[in-house]
C-alpha cells in the first residue's frame, strides 16, 4: 500500500525560532530553519495517522490540510509531545466514534493527569475531545486501517519511550540508546527517522555523530533526521552529510510504502 508521509513539525522541543534568541538559525530566512515541534502524519487509503500531538498542532494541521484523523500514536509524554492533544476536538465533528489515541503506560498516565478534563464526566461532551485511551506495550503490533504499526522500545536518557515501525519504514525520536531488540528491527528499512538534536552529546538525545554511526549501523536506504536544534543551520549540515541522510524539514513530503 501506498502512504504520504509529511513532517509536521522537524525542531526540538523550543522550536526554531528559539524565544529569546538571536542566533544565526533562529533568524535565517531559509523556511527549513523554521521548525515546529516533532510531529509526523501518515496518510493511506482514507486513515490518516498523527505521531505525537505537540503544542503546534493546531498550526501543523492547518498547514497540511488535515481535515479527519483515524490515531493519535504517542512516543512518550513530554510537553512538546501531547500539549496539541485537545486541538484534536474538530476532528471529532468528522466522525461518531471517539478517536483512539495510543501509548504506553507511562504515556497514558501522563495523558489523563494533563487532560483530566477529558477523561471525567465533570464536562460536557462539547468541551472535551471524545477519545479512547488505549495502551500498547513493546513487541505489539497495532493494526489501524489495514497497516500495523509496530510498538518499539528505545531509550530517552533513563526514561523507556515508545518508536514506531510500519512497513519498512520506522520514526524514532527522543532516543539516547536502541536496545538490542529494537536495534534489530530498525535494521534495513527503507525510510529511517531518527533523533539528531545538535553537534555536542547531550544525555537523552542522539546528537549528529551518533545518529550518523547509527544509520551506518542500521543501514537504512534513506534517513532523515529530526527533532533539530537551532544549532544545526540545514544548508550548511545538509552539505556536510553523506548521500542518502538528509535532515528533515516542516512541509517535507515522502511517498512510502507501508
Amino acid at each position: 500500500m501506498k502512504g504520504l508521509l509529511t513532517v509536521l513539525g522537524s525542531g526540538t522541543s523550543t522550536g526554531v525560532p528559539t524565544v529569546g534568541c538571536d542566533c544565526a538559525v533562529c533568524h535565517s530566512t531559509d523556511p527549513r530553519d523554521q521548525r515546529l515541534r516533532p510531529s509526523v502524519l501518515l496518510r493511506y487509503g482514507s486513515c490518516a495517522v498523527v505521531i505525537d500531538t505537540t503544542p503546534d498542532f493546531r498550526t501543523q494541521a492547518l498547514r497540511s490540510g488535515l481535515r479527519s484523523l483515524d490515531a493519535v500514536l504517542y512516543t512518550h509524554g513530554h510537553a512538546d509531545h501531547i500539549l496539541g492533544m485537545d486541538d484534536i476536538r474538530p476532528l471529532n465533528f468528522q466522525r461518531e466514534s471517539p478517536i483512539p489515541l495510543y501509548a504506553d503506560c507511562a504515556t497514558a498516565a501522563d495523558l489523563k493527569r494533563v487532560y483530566q478534563y477529558a477523561f471525567t464526566r465533570a464536562y460536557t461532551l462539547s468541551a472535551i475531545p471524545r477519545i479512547e485511551l488505549l495502551t500498547v506495550a513493546p513487541g505489539e503490533r497495532v493494526p489501524i486501517g489495514g497497516v500495523d504499526f509496530e510498538v518499539l522500545q528505545v531509550m530517552h536518557g533513563p526514561n523507556p519511550i515508545t518508536a514506531y515501525r510500519f512497513g519498512n519504514n520506522a520514526y524514532v525520536t527522543d532516543v539516547s540508546e536502541i536496545p538490542s531488540p529494537a536495534l534489530e528491527r530498525l535494521k534495513d528499512l527503507d525510510i529511517l527517522f531518527l533523533d539528531a538534536l545538535r553537534h555536542k552529546p547531550h544525555p537523552t538525545h542522539s546528537h549528529l555523530a551518533n545518529s550518523l554511526q547509527l544509520v551506518r549501523e542500521l543501514k537504512p536506504r534513506l534517513a532523515f533526521f529530526t527533532h533539530i536544534s537551532h544549532d544545526l543551520p540545514h544548508a550548511e549540515t545538509q552539505q556536510s552529510l553523506p548521500p542518502g541522510v538528509q535532515l528533515a524539514y516542516d512541509g517535507l513530503e515522502l511517498e512510502i510504502e507501508i
